[in-house]
Parts: structure tokens; C-alpha cells; sequence
């Protein structure tokens, strides 16, 4: 049975390391992300049905993700006849993942998700682990990004669920201060769930 670890965080949390961390220890890492732009690009399975719903969207055969930006700008309904088609593809991409996986014998997959709790994606997860720092940190390293103003960090920070309330949630926390702190947890974790799947 290949264990399904969900891992999430807010903006800044230091996701992206924690997730190359596990992959680094040869554990199969899926990202949420990734699947949504291998599904936006040239035959992706989102460009039919995205294009016919938002045909000013398509370039070249692709999803153009600013001009879909513009478009759900202009219309209220549009997010959510966008999540309609795109987030049951994306669980399609996800199972098919986990089914790999699993069927190439992986103790522990790795789900990269970053609105898991927002999107209720725990419920077919067996396990959450957040990644987190403090809130100046974290700011630090949005406002490094190129073109992050404080206000559309405030703005993502409105859209995502409190860092305390993910850590509550969470069945474990990585702190991400140090790059050997958080190195130091992900082993931690894993060694808690591939001894409880050896018990």
C-alpha cells in the first residue's frame, strides 16, 4: 500500500524545497502546478475543453495564461466554469500519478498541493505535512520574487487559509528557517511513516 502524503503551505513557505527534498531521498513527488501546465500546453487534455469555453484563451493550440487571466477578469462566473473543467482533470492527472506509483512498488508518494485544505484534497490524502516559518520570512521571500508588490501578497495571502490553522490541520510541520532544520523533519517524517507501513 503506497502511502499518500499531501504537502502544502502558504506563499513563502518553502514548498518547492521541501517537495525537492523528498524527491531527493527517492520518494515520487507529484506537483499540483506542473499538472495544471502539462494540461494548459500544445495537446495538454485542458486545451479542447478550456477553448471552448474561453476561445479569446488559445494560442497556438495552447492555453495562454494571461489572456485566460484577462478573461476571467471580466467575468464573476468564470473561476468556477474554469475549476469545473480544469479540477477534474487534474485529479484524473493525480490518480494516475498515485497508480504509477504504487504500481512501481513506492512505499510513500508525495502530493505537492499548495490550496490542499482549501480545496478539501484531504480527504483522499493519508496524511498532511505543512511547511512553515514565520511571517517576516516568509515575506522576505515573496517580495524577493520579481514583480510581487505588497499588495498582491496580500491579496494571495486573502485567497489561502491562515498558516496557524494549516498548522493545526497539519499531522506534521516542517520548518523551513534552515535549509538543515527542514532536511532534518522531512527525514523525521518519512521514517515515521515507512516504519509505521513496515509495523
Amino acid at each position: 500500500m503506497t502511502y499518500r502524503l499531501g504537502l502544502t503551505g502558504s506563499i513563502g513557505m518553502g514548498k518547492s524545497t521541501a517537495a525537492a527534498m523528498f524527491a531527493e531521498l527517492g520518494h515520487p513527488v507529484w506537483d499540483a502546478d506542473a499538472a495544471v501546465h502539462r494540461l494548459y500546453a500544445l495537446g495538454g487534455a485542458a486545451t479542447e475543453p478550456v477553448g471552448e469555453a474561453f476561445p479569446d484563451a488559445i494560442t497556438q493550440g495552447a492555453v495562454n495564461r494571461h489572456l485566460l487571466k484577462q478573461s476571467i477578469a471580466k467575468d464573476a462566473t468564470a473561476l468556477n466554469r474554469l475549476e469545473s473543467i480544469v479540477h477534474p482533470l487534474v485529479a484524473a492527472d493525480r490518480q494516475h500519478f498515485i497508480a504509477q506509483a504504487a504500481e512501481a512498488g513506492a512505499p510513500l508518494v508525495v502530493l505537492d498541493i499548495p490550496l490542499l485544505f482549501e480545496t478539501g484534497a484531504e480527504a483522499m490524502l493519508d496524511g498532511v505535512a505543512v511547511v512553515s516559518t514565520d511571517a517576516a520570512t516568509q515575506k522576505a521571500r515573496v517580495m524577493a520574487r520579481p514583480g510581487i508588490t505588497a499588495e498582491t501578497l496580500d491579496l494571495i495571502l486573502s485567497r489561502q487559509m491562515p498558516d496557524v490553522e494549516k498548522r493545526k490541520r497539519a499531522d506534521w510541520v516542517i520548518p523551513t528557517d534552515t535549509l538543515d532544520g527542514a532536511r532534518a523533519a522531512i527525514r523525521a517524517i518519512c521514517d515515521d511513516i515507512l516504519g509505521q507501513s513496515d509495523a
